[in-house]
Order: C-alpha cells, then sequence, then structure tokens
C-alpha cells in the first residue's frame, strides 16, 4: 500500500474494506454467527442451510467486510478454493459439540492449509469453537488439539469459544480479525 493510500485512510478519506470467506462443516452455524452481526431490521428470523454460498456485509470497527457463507455440505466444499485468491481473511466455525465430526473439520482444514493460493499467504485465520451452549460440547483448548492448530506457524490464528445464537465470544473474535486485517492494510 503506498503513502497516499495510508494517508487517505488516515484521513478518513479511502474506506477499508475487506472480504472475508467463512467456511466450516455444514450445520456448524456459519449461517448463523453472521447473522447476529445483521442489524435488527435485517435479521432472519429462520435460518436454512446454505445452498451454494451467501454474501452478507457488516461493519465492524471501521472495517465494512463481505463475508462469503460457503455451503459446508460435503458436495459444496469443492467452491471455496474459488474464492482463496480475494479474500483478505478466513472465519472457520466448528460445531464443538459433534466430536465425530471434529475429524473430518481437522482434515479440511489441513486442505485448505495446502491448498496453493493459501499456503503461501500470511493469511489471518479466525476458528470458532461454535455452539458452547450444548451440553456434549469440548473446549476450545480441545478443539484446538483436534485441529491441530499448534503447527500452524506461517499464519496467525486465533480460537475463540462462541455461541452464534446468543452472540457470546462473536465479538471478541472479529475484533481479533479486525485488528490482522487492519496490520495487513498497513493502518490501525
Amino acid at each position: 500500500m503506498g503513502m497516499f493510500d495510508k494517508l487517505a485512510f488516515a484521513l478518513g478519506l479511502k474506506k477499508r474494506e475487506a472480504s472475508v470467506l467463512v467456511i466450516g462443516l455444514d450445520n456448524s452455524g456459519k449461517s448463523t454467527m453472521l447473522n447476529h452481526f445483521k442489524s435488527e431490521d435485517q435479521k432472519s428470523m429462520e435460518i436454512v442451510p446454505t445452498v451454494g454460498f451467501n454474501v452478507e456485509k457488516f461493519r465492524a470497527r471501521s472495517v465494512g467486510f463481505t463475508a462469503f457463507d460457503m455451503s459446508g455440505q460435503g458436495r459444496y466444499r469443492s467452491l471455496w478454493e474459488h474464492y482463496y485468491h480475494d479474500c483478505q481473511g478466513v472465519i472457520f466455525v466448528v460445531d464443538s459439540s459433534d466430536k465425530l465430526r471434529l475429524v473430518v473439520a481437522k482434515d479440511e482444514l489441513d486442505m485448505f492449509l495446502q491448498h496453493p493460493e493459501i499456503r503461501t499467504r500470511r493469511l489471518p485465520i479466525l476458528l470458532f469453537a461454535n455452539k458452547m451452549d450444548m451440553r456434549e460440547a469440548v473446549s476450545s483448548v480441545k478443539v484446538s488439539a483436534a485441529l491441530g492448530l499448534e503447527r500452524i506457524s506461517d499464519k496467525p490464528w486465533h480460537i475463540t469459544a462462541s455461541n452464534a445464537i446468543t452472540g457470546d465470544g462473536l465479538h471478541e473474535g472479529v475484533e481479533w480479525l479486525t485488528n490482522q486485517i487492519k496490520e495487513n492494510l498497513g493502518t490501525k
């Protein structure tokens, strides 16, 4: 980013915009999480499974986000890679109450991290260990261990326990992602 762009951002003449991918297995809470960030008059009363993808927009601390809510159903996961090139961040949502599918989530995360469009980029990854309100939920520490997050050393990542219905943990996570994206844009 050039000096004039930085000056324009500092003076508020140019808005910060970022595209983020919201990925994870089906039924992990991706659409419910994004619904939480909508204004009251735009919130959906009933969340239905995403087919293909949806595009949602929201703002967090002076950054406008365009979120590509990608379907997590097996037959649609191959679509994710078509959006890797243009994203400035990733939100990976995990159903922390579905212990059996944590292995599948780990496999999808591993394939994502090894993709040629992602492997060489220092892309911030926000992980939500979602559905913490469920009795069967495991802690974000256990989700982190199950996903092998400690081995990710070439990208900034952060995991947050969350409940997409109540909003618990969502703002903390998005604040972290916002700070990472602002650093990458060269602004504070």
